[in-house]
């Protein structure tokens, strides 16, 4: 049975959601779900915006058969050539024998790499602003590379004033009925996972984006819809302002978050001094994370959101506990820039690791490492006071610089 949603008089929403898969490209926790947004445009050509994961191939075709009621599907635009939004080609091409797809150059050769189906006269190649004519709608093509692979393109209806944006903009999280951000609480309900679905998957490419909001920039734009998440058809300035945050990698919230790794406890309890010593001099909305037992995808969140963040971790085989290796890898890896860092390190007998998590902080852009670094042996002892004293008056002092 179909399951659809009017976007307009002649454009329906035609995806669906996943609530049973546990991690999205088998990496990110995903407890809320996903959606899968597909989009079909009914003028005097019919059109189709992507496709869906092959998890949920039967909703979406029904939902694709019932919005044509008998009519034939003219064209497939592919913007985006990852398998959560092309798993259907083939199914459409053959259900669909006059159907013709609407790529680039980059998106054909993904396609041949993906499948074996036969393309030839079958295929519409366009280049940056040409435009395909549908009657009273008209389609016009502007690439967007590296947000997030290199053939992505974006898709501008020019009569509705709509925007198909591919993966940007985009969110985990099922959808539950509500599929426009007006309906929704975005901030308590979405803007988590909105923020954790940017900074894994597009973060690294912050130029890219850039780059991409400059061009979007012209376009007169009154709705969104990008391939997972919430439709914008309201609050647009809000979500472009975060875009714009995230790909500046300028942080959202001038406070403090702590990642920290504690074998049994005693670095922990470091972490929780220092932290309340910080809320009683008036620091607000303090978080503190352990490195061991949060998703990385978490951590990294936090680290776009945070101005200032806290490293504790012990020395463990003479380098960096693997779990805070691991962050501290992946920050490197998504280009996070522009923070100020401060670090405490924990050992029995060779306290190393602040050493080497400074090495490669110090290789990532923009990153101010305050002092002192606060070095423990085995537990906090009242000789220690004065230097976490210390690193909390400089943290205070660039909080309030």
């Amino acid at each position: 049975m179909y399951c659809t949603r009017n976007i307009s008089d002649s454009v329906t929403w035609v995806g669906g959601t996943d609530r049973r898969l546990a991690l999205f490209e088998n990496l990110f926790p995903i407890p809320r779900g996903v959606s899968y947004n597909s989009y079909l445009i009914t003028d005097d050509k019919t059109a189709l915006i992507d496709t869906v994961d092959s998890s949920i191939t039967r909703q979406f075709l029904e939902n694709v058969e019932h919005t044509l009621n008998g009519r034939e599907l003219d064209y497939l635009v592919v913007n985006h050539m990852e398998p959560d939004h092309c798993s259907n080609i083939e199914e459409l091409l053959l259900r669909y024998p006059k159907m013709k797809l609407i790529g680039n150059a980059k998106t054909f050769q993904f396609i041949r790499q993906f499948y074996t189906c036969d393309l030839t006269d079958r295929t519409i190649t366009v280049k940056e602003g040409d435009q395909v004519f549908l009657g009273h709608h008209t389609l016009s093509f502007y690439f967007a590379p590296m947000v997030h692979w290199p053939e992505v393109m974006v898709t501008y209806e020019e009569s509705e004033q709509i925007l198909f944006s591919a993966d940007a903009f985009g969110s985990f999280g099922a959808i539950n009925g509500n599929l426009f951000d007006d309906e929704v609480d975005f901030d308590r309900d979405w803007l988590p996972d909105a923020r954790r679905y940017y900074c894994n998957i597009v973060g690294k490419y912050g130029p890219q984006v850039q780059a991409a909001l400059k061009k979007l920039s012209a376009l007169a734009i009154r709705t969104i819809c990008p391939l997972h998440g919430v439709i914008w058809r309201k609050n647009l300035d809000y979500l472009l302002q975060k875009y714009d945050l995230w790909s500046r990698y300028e942080p959202e919230d001038r406070t403090v978050t702590f990642f920290y790794a504690s074998m049994y406890g005693d670095t922990e309890n470091v972490v929780n001094i220092l932290a309340s010593s910080l809320a009683e001099a008036g620091i607000k909305n303090i978080t503190a994370y352990d490195v061991s037992s949060t998703h990385v995808s978490t951590l990294i969140a936090e680290a776009f959101r945070c101005s200032h963040l806290i490293f504790a971790a012990p020395t463990y085989n003479n380098g960096i506990y693997p779990a805070m290796l691991n962050l501290l890898t992946d920050m490197k890896a998504l280009n996070l820039q522009n923070r100020t860092v401060a670090l405490i390190e924990n050992g029995s007998w060779a306290p190393s690791c602040a050493r080497q998590m400074r090495e490669i902080l110090e290789g990532m852009k923009q990153m101010e490492i305050l002092e002192p670094t606060v070095s423990i042996k085995s537990s906090m002892k009242e000789e220690n006071l004065e230097a976490l004293a210390l690193l909390k008056d400089s943290i205070i002092g660039s909080l309030n610089g």
